[in-house]
């Protein structure tokens, strides 16, 4: 664990140029929520805009060749994969926090009422939204590279107009749909788990294709 507490603190060390973009992204986002007047719809842009910057850390990991220093690190391949998740989630986990506190207190100054529910669905959607495109980019990452992996970056994007243009569509009647947001400890439950379960299984893949990668080599 200790190993791959020093791999996030050593990616923390390599996004430190990017700090101020990276806070901007953070802070963006209010500007949708005002103009949206919706707290969900914040969040979500901005979890949507920080997901984009997860590719950083293998911009600077390859525009240095840093494998070779990697390679020579008293660490494995699954503590240096699962180090980069940490990081990624404590990334998540501080735009999520910024947007919970910033986009409540713009939207109630403009007049809107920002309830707990409000609060608490915002930030159950952040979160799902958030795993959602990480899940499919850090793997995509570690396949192709940050160079040729580009088009990853742009999976939060595609996720998120596919969910402004999908989610009016459903039946607001489904039974299932209609059980599950009727309860938000059912609600909150279901998404842990299913964040959970999607990062378990996208971690495993990463720890597969780094495996692979030191096998050819």
């Amino acid at each position: 664990m200790s190993n791959t507490l020093k791999a996030t603190k050593l990616d923390f060390s390599l996004v430190k140029p990017y700090i101020k973009v990276i806070g901007f992204t953070m802070l963006l986002p209010i500007a949708f929520a005002a103009i949206n007047r919706s707290l969900l719809t914040g969040v979500s842009f901005a979890m949507c805009f920080i997901a984009m910057t997860t590719g950083y850390t293998f911009s600077v990991t390859e525009k240095n060749s840093m494998e070779r220093l990697y390679g020579i690190l008293p660490i494995k391949k699954s503590e240096m994969v699962t180090g980069r998740y940490l990081f990624v989630l404590a990334l998540g986990a501080m735009a999520l926090v910024v947007s919970l506190i910033t986009q409540p207190i713009v939207l109630r100054a403009m007049g809107e009422s920002v309830g707990t529910l409000d609060m608490i669905s915002a930030a159950i959607g952040g979160l799902f939204l958030f795993a959602l495109y990480t899940v499919f980019q850090i793997p995509g990452y570690y396949k192709y590279g940050a160079i040729k992996g580009r088009v990853f970056m742009y999976i939060p994007v595609a996720g998120f107009l596919a969910t402004l243009f999908f989610l009016p569509k459903m039946p607001a009647d489904n039974p299932i749909v209609t059980t599950v947001v009727s309860s938000p400890v059912l609600l909150i439950g279901l998404v842990l788990v299913l964040v959970v379960v999607m990062y378990a299984v996208s971690i495993w893949f990463s720890i597969r294709i780094m495996e692979k990668k030191r096998n050819v080599r």
